[in-house]
């Protein structure tokens, strides 16, 4: 997962959902990307192991205006957001729980 370049907070109610208490996990996805299935089985599960961290899923089709903003080119793509709702993590494609944990410690 790279680095966020920019300092892009997320408030939940741009988000259409609840940050989690100490970071959050935000998959962008569509409908017919296989490799977003798994992306959201991978952060479903570290947010389970982690506690205080929340998972949000956002259907990128549905969601243009915040794909736009945020220049999302592919999916998924994955943010990670600190407790405050500022990017401090993405990553496009496929991640590795490992690499989504690394991640974590960077926003908590």
């Amino acid at each position: 997962m790279s680095e966020a370049l920019e300092t892009e907070v997320l408030r939940p109610e741009r988000l259409g959902a609840e940050l989690g208490e100490r970071a959050t996990l935000v998959q962008f996805s569509t409908a017919f990307c296989q490799p977003c299935r798994a992306t959201r089985r991978t952060l479903a599960e570290v947010a389970a192991m982690v506690p205080g961290v929340g998972h949000v899923e956002i259907d990128a089709e549905e969601r243009l205006d915040l794909v736009r903003e945020l220049g999302i080119a592919r999916t998924p793509t994955v943010l990670v957001l600190d407790r405050t709702g500022r990017v401090v993590r993405r990553a496009a494609g496929q991640p590795r729980r490992a690499d989504v944990i690394a991640a974590l410690g960077r926003a908590v």
